[in-house]
């Protein structure tokens, strides 16, 4: 079917992105993302997707096509970390595909709130943003339960409050969603939301996803 397509792209009769589209993709190689996760992803990320640290980003139950797509990111330098620039360096296309299935496929162990005042604060603002600043609620792009929408919006459940944290920071300072061609369209919402948004409130928010289920 895909030959087909792409026959029909070069004879004329369909543009080649339409033929590309429509052609049916193949099935994620897990056993290489498995692979590539031992050897270059486990030592930050674990094995099972779950962090060993709150510097680094818990993956497990993540979306799989939000992975794919910072993956993609870090490739084209659209999102800058000296480290996973380097990671994803070598990366194809359906590597990070079948890494983004890999990890969206294993359970999250789940985190607690460890301030029970701060969580209740991130609550009110989660669920009911900020009226005086403008700042949305979390729960409408994130979900009430914090489980995201695949591809543009990450799942916040069960994350290190301390990465939460620092990617809210990194976007009000323009350090994430700030790309010049303005291809990270999501980072630049967030880089506008985080603007309206105190220190005070990121630590609340981020304890508050923390304890999500």
């Amino acid at each position: 079917m895909r030959r087909m397509l792409l026959l029909a792209a070069v004879a004329g009769t369909l543009p080649a992105a339409v033929a590309l589209a429509q052609a049916p993709a193949g099935k994620p190689d897990l056993a290489r993302a498995e692979s590539i996760v031992k050897e270059v992803c486990a030592a930050c990320h674990g094995v099972d997707g779950n962090s060993p640290s709150p510097t680094n980003p818990s993956l497990a139950g993540q979306g799989a096509e939000y992975i794919a797509l910072q993956l993609q990111h870090f490739q084209s330098g659209i999102r800058v970390n000296p480290i996973m620039q380097g990671m994803a360096a070598a990366l194809k296309p359906d590597e990070m595909k079948a890494l983004g299935v890999y990890f969206s496929q294993q359970k999250p162990k789940g985190l607690s709130a460890k301030d029970a005042t701060l969580a209740m604060a991130g609550q009110k603002l989660y669920r009911g943003g900020d009226l005086a600043t403008g700042m949305p609620a979390c729960a409408a792009c994130h979900s009430p339960n914090g489980a995201g929408v695949p591809k543009n919006y990450p799942r916040l459940a069960g994350q290190y409050a301390e990465y939460t944290y620092a990617q809210l920071k990194a976007f009000r300072d323009g350090e994430r969603g700030s790309d010049k061609e303005g291809k990270d369209y999501n980072g630049k919402i967030m880089a506008t939301i985080s603007a309206r948004m105190s220190d005070p409130q990121m630590k609340a928010l981020a304890e508050y996803a923390a304890g999500l289920r």
